[in-house]
């Protein structure tokens, strides 16, 4: 008997240590990814939003393809997140199943030694009997032990009591968490296999797309060619502004530095560069809204796969009508323009320099001090897909530098 009451006793002592810590890393781990989940769920609303708001047949089939390529690949993101949280509400759920057969276990033998306890004492609960029990003492040492044993006795039953109400307590809401997280599993499955339904019908769309392309491969080849000959037209005419503008700012120092690839930082200069480097994975977003389309580096081709291009900065889709802002304080150092009629914002923090380009309007001049969040320009908006996107490089001197690395959650 005295055995079995102490593992109870431990029992009791280890599920209050250690459970309730177990319970707050899993609460945790589920709250990180949910908001994981919510955030996949929010980017794949905006892709829907931003990429798709428009008619089929007013956007290219390139266009449709690069837009169902990022999508499917977020809702293969969203549906590992799902089935990481209904791995670990499995986990919760059996760690619970295992916690309540013990609890009843427990209480099982709390209420028999209980009523025991209570038919030994109600033999001998008359005063009388109580009384008898202490003049039978040989000796008063003997006496004040058994009125200590008595009030041990009676504190006892009272804790055996009061466990029996805690365990009950106890068993009642693991019964509810565990009903409560039987149901959010469910709507977990219900919402993964919706996913996957989707994620099925997308990958038959893109197969299709890919055999109309296929029908019609020298026109779209054509096409993709000129994207990838602007884009590298755009990367060295910022990167032939940037060398000309560190010419510039240190010939206008005094720099005795004849290279053009590294900035002279005057003192001023450089606290303005200590404070960009301190905020690197803090900027702002250079829109006030908006999802990553392309991320910087290399990637393959949504159409060929086994055809890879670089990008140099990222490309970031937003809403018509968007305006582009400052990421940081600085100064503007050349206003981009290219054929066609699209600019461009290049800013100045320390030796660090962000460029805003795709702009239909320019609101700021070369040789403007800007702050966090200066309303560089309204981004162009393409009639023909009814896309508006914003491309978005950071550099350190001449040196390209990946946005994502700086930008928070870019």
């Amino acid at each position: 008997m005295i055995s079995r009451k102490l593992h109870i006793l431990l029992f009791i002592l280890l599920l209050g240590i250690f459970a309730p810590q177990s319970l707050t890393a899993q609460t945790s781990e589920q709250k990180a990814l949910e908001a994981k989940r919510e955030r996949l769920q929010t980017e794949i609303r905006d892709i829907n939003r931003l990429l798709f708001a428009e008619k089929k047949e007013r956007g290219t089939v390139l266009d449709q393809m690069e837009a169902l390529d990022k999508k499917i690949n977020v809702r293969q993101q969203l549906i590992r997140v799902t089935n990481q949280q209904s791995n670990l509400l499995n986990r919760q759920i059996n760690a619970n199943i295992k916690k309540i057969t013990k609890l009843r276990e427990d209480l099982k033998i709390l209420k028999e030694d209980y009523g025991l306890m209570i038919q030994k004492s109600y033999q001998n609960k008359s005063r009388q009997s109580r009384l008898m029990f202490l003049l039978s003492s040989e000796n008063f040492f003997q006496a004040f032990k058994r009125i200590q044993y008595m009030k041990q006795y009676t504190d006892y039953r009272r804790e055996q009591g009061e466990a029996i109400v805690t365990k009950t307590d106890d068993l009642a809401r693991l019964n509810k968490d565990l009903n409560e997280e039987r149901k959010v599993k469910e709507i977990l499955i219900a919402q993964n296999r919706k996913a996957k339904n989707q994620l099925f019908k997308e990958i038959q769309t893109q197969k299709e797309l890919l055999a109309t392309i296929r029908q019609n491969e020298s026109k779209y080849t054509a096409s993709i060619n000129a994207k990838q000959k602007e884009a590298r037209q755009i990367d060295r005419q910022i990167e032939r502004l940037i060398r000309n503008a560190i010419a510039a700012a240190n010939k206008k120092s005094g720099s005795t530095v004849s290279n053009s690839s590294k900035f002279d930082l005057t003192p001023e200069a450089t606290l303005v560069a200590n404070s960009f480097t301190a905020n690197k994975g803090k900027l702002i977003w250079p829109v006030e809204k908006g999802i990553k389309s392309q991320g910087f580096g290399e990637y393959r081709d949504p159409v060929y796969p086994g055809i890879k291009h670089q990008s140099n900065g990222v490309i970031i889709a937003t809403d018509e009508g968007a305006i582009a802002r400052a990421i940081f304080e600085g100064e503007v150092i050349a206003i981009l323009a290219v054929p066609g009629g699209k600019k461009g914002v290049t800013i100045k923090h320390g030796n660090f320099i962000s460029t805003y380009y795709n702009l239909s309007d320019v609101y700021v001049r070369k040789g403007d001090k800007v702050v966090i969040k200066t309303q560089l320009g309204k981004i162009y908006t393409n009639r023909s897909n009814g896309q508006t996107r914003l491309k978005f490089y950071l550099y350190e001197d001449t040196s390209k530098l990946n946005p994502e690395e700086w930008v928070y959650q870019l």
